[in-house]
């Protein structure tokens, strides 16, 4: 008992740190400070916006987060609830909050969160440079942060690719606002392979599961028939030597034998081991049967019929003078 309480302590204190580097998993992805012909929000306004994207394999909720774009929330002399108040909050509320694995979510920067979820307090102002953080939801520990240049029209600052440290200024028809920053609307999936996996590591590793995992099935699979067939042939020459019936018949001779040692022990060896019960069951038959004429009427009349044979003749005396 000891034990098991200590593993899911080891368990529970272990996980402690993972749950803790879920929000270090969420970076700002790309910005988009002079929105004229670009991405439109549900009211069909054009905003400066800032992407989110999760790294990691699992799903990370940023509700409660804050973004700033106002330096001086970096003031450490600042109090949590006056730092906050410079912020904008991620709002609760909306599913689209909960960011699962490598997905990516796009934030209007319009200054009027009550137009919706998406929508912060923040501002950035069109062709001038801007900070923009993300702070965890203390207020506290800065997640991220990015210092952008001034953009002309359409043009965004985005990293090279979902994650990495370098940053790029985009032309106009390469912004991807809500998908992968290095994907191209022309570019081949056998291109995307080589960009992703250059060494073919990835590929290699995934085709040898895939022999390994089909060799497994197969053995699996002959395993399971070699036993069956094994079984099935056992069964046939059980069949053939019928060892039930021997042994039926065996406990039924031992059976017999007992119930006539019981009787030669019960009523002596003159009943050579027959119960006295069947010799009364064999009279009470035959008295019934002579109560209802079955038997035969006898005439009490023995009929012989004569045989002859050479053996009662004898030839007569020959005189010898």
């Amino acid at each position: 008992m000891k034990k098991i309480v200590f593993l899911l302590f080891a368990m529970f204190v272990s996980s402690v740190p993972m749950f803790g580097q879920g929000a270090k998993n969420i970076k700002i992805n790309e910005v988009l400070t002079n929105n004229k012909a670009n991405l439109q929000d549900e009211y069909g306004n054009r905003d400066a916006w800032v992407e989110l994207t999760n790294i990691s394999f699992t799903t990370y909720d940023v509700r409660g987060m804050y973004i700033a774009t106002d330096r001086r929330v970096l003031d450490k002399s600042l109090t949590v609830p006056e730092r906050t108040a410079m912020m904008s909050c991620i709002p609760n509320g909306d599913e689209r909050t909960s960011m699962s694995a490598r997905e990516h979510l796009v934030f209007f920067l319009n200054g009027n969160p009550s137009q919706g979820t998406l929508h912060l307090n923040a501002k950035a102002e069109p062709g001038k440079p801007l900070w923009i953080a993300l702070f965890d939801g203390n207020g506290i520990d800065i997640i991220d942060s990015v210092s952008i240049p001034a953009l002309d029209a359409d043009m965004s600052y985005a990293r090279t690719a979902d994650g990495a440290a370098q940053w790029s200024v985009r032309p106009a028809d390469e912004v991807t606002p809500g998908i992968e920053n290095q994907t191209h609307v022309n570019e081949t999936k056998i291109a995307k392979i080589k960009r992703e996996d250059p060494h073919g590591l990835g590929i290699t590793v995934l085709s040898m599961g895939i022999v390994f995992f089909c060799l497994a099935l197969l053995y699996v699979f002959f395993r399971i028939l070699g036993l069956f067939m094994a079984h099935k042939q056992a069964l046939k020459k059980a069949g053939k030597i019928q060892p039930i019936k021997a042994a039926v018949k065996t406990g039924e001779m031992l059976a017999e034998t007992g119930h006539k040692t019981k009787v030669i022990l019960k009523d002596g060896l003159q009943t050579g081991g027959i119960d006295k019960e069947i010799y009364i069951a064999v009279i009470a038959m035959a008295l019934k049967q002579y109560e209802d004429d079955v038997h035969d009427i006898e005439s009490n009349i023995i009929t012989i019929k004569p045989h002859q044979t050479n053996w009662n003749i004898y030839p007569e005396e020959t005189i010898i003078p």
